[in-house]
């Protein structure tokens, strides 16, 4: 069974590894509609598709331009191979893209892929167009995470989620609370005594409509919490005791609203915008702790820079790798001219090649593959480390993780032996960052 942390790390590079897809197929373009775009929901069987394909096959044959038909049957046929891959649809469904199309200024090339969703899709679709339909994977990449809010006043309380665009109301609860007397003397202390347990009983009544409506299968089912209300009842009940254990850790927001109700639940999502979104780095920010945590404690099981961290990884030292997920190191594939030698280089994607590429000593190589280095480590992290976290720079720490150490660093299985982070090379020269990128 996956951890928290481990499911919203698989989520994010799967997110990750969507988004770099997307931007690959928008940027095809093909001549006349030899591009094929083909969605199967979890609910559909493989075999009306390979029929309506197999029939399309047929229609193509009375295109008139033998250059289009040639293009839109080979689509066809490339999307039918792909889908006699699967005996039944995938439980989340499947997506396949297969045609002719060419990137800006580059040159035509087949593209055949295809993908099982990491979230459930329920569209169906099948295109055949000059360009690929990307709109249902951009769908998945929709922010899914739920938020619960409290708003609280001395009329009663609403308890409501907000999840993407769409907030609703969960529960209503009303109460009539004694209002505050203004006689002095034995009715007035008797008064307040009465109206303070009264709002205490309030108070205990929320704390369980609270649990009974943000905890499921004993724990929270909602990213974060947010109490917001007039006075100060929302103030005590984020300090009372009566507040569930459980829920106390996800309270991210106490919100001061004019108004309650639906009223006040509307102004409340407005006034919380920037904390909702922050949750989305709470994870980043939790791993870069731990890297920066590692340094600080001077504990030897870190390494930072492209260079200490792709020997450590080389030399299955690195538990966690973390990278920036706008990295500038690219991964080439070389074959040397003269004796075929196969080799790998990393560098900085400015000082990388597609075709051919010469070392310092002037020696030739054929680049056989040159791709981001972040796109190749989201296909063969798990042979080297135990898991991958691929952060932005839209938080301070992350910030801090590009520009003071490079994008790319590491927390270590166990404690290096010195010949990490060394500052001087063996002649004693100092070491510049570009001698390696």
């Amino acid at each position: 069974m996956q951890s928290d942390d481990q499911e919203e790390n698989f989520m994010n590079l799967e997110m990750f590894k969507l988004k770099r897809i997307i931007a690959k197929l928008d940027s095809m373009k093909g001549s006349g509609t030899s591009m094929i775009t083909l969605i199967i929901n979890s609910r559909d069987q493989i075999s009306p598709s390979m029929r309506m394909l197999t029939e399309e096959v047929g229609k193509a044959s009375n295109i008139k331009s033998r250059v289009t038909r040639q293009n839109v049957t080979d689509a066809l046929t490339s999307a039918m191979e792909k889908l006699k891959l699967y005996n039944k649809t995938p439980p989340n469904g499947l997506i396949i893209f297969a045609g002719l199309g060419s990137e800006s200024g580059g040159s035509e090339r087949m593209i055949k892929i295809d993908l099982i969703p990491y979230k459930p899709i329920n569209t169906s679709l099948y295109r055949c167009d000059s360009i690929f339909h990307t709109d249902e994977l951009k769908n998945l990449l929709t922010d899914n995470e739920k938020f619960g809010f409290l708003i609280m006043d001395g009329n009663g309380s609403l308890f409501g989620v907000v999840q993407g665009n769409t907030r609703t109301v969960l529960n209503k609860y009303l109460v009539d609370l004694p209002k505050k007397h203004g006689r002095g003397g034995q009715s007035a202390n008797r008064f307040a005594r009465i109206r303070t347990e009264r709002r205490l009983i309030y108070l205990k009544k929320v704390a369980e409509l609270l649990t009974a409506t943000f905890i499921t299968n004993d724990k929270p089912n909602v990213k974060g919490l947010i109490l917001a209300g007039s006075a100060e009842f929302k103030n005590d009940l984020a300090k009372s005791d009566a507040l569930d254990i459980r829920l106390q850790p996800i309270v991210i927001k106490l919100v001061d609203i004019a108004y309650g109700g639906e009223v006040g639940f509307n102004q409340a999502i407005e006034l919380s915008q920037e904390s909702l979104k922050s949750v989305k780095y709470i994870h980043e920010k939790k791993i870069l702790f731990k890297f920066y945590d590692a340094i600080a404690k001077d504990t030897g099981k870190y390494v930072f820079g492209i260079k200490d961290t792709i020997e450590a990884m080389d030399n299955g030292m690195i538990d966690t790798l973390i990278i920036h997920d706008e990295t500038v190191y690219n991964r080439m594939s070389l074959k040397k001219c003269l004796t075929e030698e196969l080799s790998v280089e990393i560098l900085h994607k400015n000082n990388s090649s597609n075709n051919k590429w010469k070392d310092k000593n002037n020696e030739e190589y054929d680049v056989l593959e040159n791709i981001p280095l972040t796109e190749w480590l989201l296909d063969n992290y798990k042979k080297y480390v135990t898991s991958l976290e691929i952060v932005s720079d839209k938080s301070s720490e992350g910030n801090q993780f590009v520009h003071s150490f490079g994008g790319i660093g590491g927390i270590l299985r166990y404690q290096s032996n010195g010949q990490m982070h060394q500052s001087d090379d063996e002649d004693g020269n100092e070491v510049n960052e570009d001698d390696f990128i």
